[in-house]
């Protein structure tokens, strides 16, 4: 049998006699309409010339710029051990770890990111990873409604990133808009029918929310606590499960992930234990076999691929184990120490620009508030700042519209590099 077409004549006639046709075509006769004539193709090129063609297009990339644009996705130190890592093969190439027996070094990774996340997060039970920072807020947001038996709603504030949000409504869960203002999040009259109440922290704009009063506001409602948190920030704020937080999700690229383009990342979820079974996705176990020696094995997986679709927490039925481990490598080189100064670092730097950036002229948006490394600040014209400080070869921050950008500034920023952002921001008018 040839490597690449597995089907020979022979299967393709006895598959044709088994379904009751006499040719393909009758088989994709309802496939309609059906391509006639030759594909306008370019000729055919020879592997070094499409590697060449290749080459050239990926060339016509910029990158290596200062970035100051954040929102959820952040230009931080990758430490060259992580990529070296994640690249050996027993990683890069391992499939899903259904077979315990063959899949301890794969499940012990998964395990030791779970632990990762619930020291982070102060929560008892964490999962293996879900896709991204948006599905992970957009699941609790069900597991709300799950635990306290109630219609699938969620108070939220505009602190929150709109694309969670978005993500959160796409799942078919009903947001209710909280009052904002000064940059934080009121929580003195949440809905006594919402199943949850979702806090970011640091939030969307860059100031640091209120976990705890969003924690005592859902336990005057029975609803649940989620807190949505940069892993980054865990290393210098409090853990949310120690401020009241029944659920802390949030998105891993800060935690030795490159900006890849926008992805592939890792949304990491954690819960208290009573809430483990509402839990989606899969989470690793620890145990020990048959001769007692330490084991991995995946457990409590309510997911469709092992029960029924309409009684699983979730059809999320994988998790980004690559990317996870990344996160668990990247944190495990840190540790503490290293998280909290890259942590510092990261706001000391903030601080000096936002300075500099109020010492020649322009507005904070939130003037007092307490941010960390992601501030709003007023510009005369955004765009025409962005447009200067690309030509200037940095990229700038987000603009928010309505004469305000959020500017992120990470560990990897230099002086030199702050000092020439606001030159040019200035000379921009």
């Amino acid at each position: 049998m040839a490597r690449f077409t597995p089907h020979t004549d022979d299967d393709i006639q006895e598959m044709l006699q088994a379904i009751g046709v006499e040719t393909l075509d009758e088989l994709f006769a309802d496939v309609s309409p059906k391509f006639e004539g030759e594909l306008d193709l370019p000729p055919v090129l020879s592997e070094y010339e499409a590697l060449a063609d290749v080459n050239r297009l990926a060339a016509s990339n910029v990158t290596g710029l200062p970035t100051f644009l954040g929102a959820g996705a952040y230009d931080r130190i990758t430490p060259t051990s992580v990529e070296a890592v994640i690249s050996r093969g027993e990683f890069l190439t391992s499939y899903t770890p259904y077979q315990p027996e063959v899949s301890q070094g794969v499940l012990q990774a998964i395990f030791e990111f779970q632990s990762v996340i619930s020291e982070l997060t102060g929560l008892e039970i964490s999962n293996a990873s879900v896709y991204d920072g948006s599905s992970a807020v957009a699941e609790a947001a069900l597991m709300t409604a799950r635990q306290t038996k109630r219609d699938p709603k969620v108070a939220v504030s505009t602190g929150l990133n709109p694309r969670y949000r978005e993500v959160i409504e796409t799942y078919r869960v009903e947001t209710v808009d909280l009052p904002f203002d000064g940059g934080v999040t009121d929580f003195s009259a949440v809905p006594d029918y919402v199943s949850g109440i979702v806090v970011q922290n640091p939030n969307y704009l860059g100031v640091v929310d209120d976990i705890a009063a969003a924690a005592e506001a859902a336990r005057k409602t029975d609803a649940l606590t989620v807190a949505v948190c940069d892993p980054i920030s865990l290393a210098v704020l409090e853990a949310p499960g120690y401020l009241g937080a029944d659920v802390a999700v949030g998105e891993a690229q800060p935690l030795g992930m490159p900006l890849l383009f926008g992805g592939p990342y890792a949304g990491y979820m954690a819960t208290r234990a009573e809430f483990v079974r509402q839990l989606p996705g899969r989470i690793c176990g620890e145990t020990v076999d048959m001769d007692g020696r330490l084991a991995y094995v995946l457990t409590m997986r309510a997911r469709e691929q092992d029960i029924r679709r309409a009684r699983a927490t979730s059809n999320i039925c994988t998790n980004q184990a690559l990317t996870a481990l990344a996160a668990t490598v990247y944190t495990a080189l840190m540790g503490p120490q290293g998280l909290r100064e890259v942590a510092e670092l990261s706001i000391s730097k903030a601080h000096y620009l936002a300075n500099r950036l109020r010492e020649v002229g322009f507005q904070m948006r939130y003037p007092g508030a307490p941010f960390l490394w992601e501030f709003a600040i007023e510009l005369p014209d955004v765009a025409r700042a962005n447009e200067a400080l690309l030509e200037n070869g940095m990229v700038g921050g987000l603009d928010l519209g309505d004469g305000v950008m959020l500017i992120a500034v990470t560990e990897k920023r230099t002086k030199e590099e702050l000092d020439a952002f606001v030159e040019v921001v200035v000379n921009a008018g």
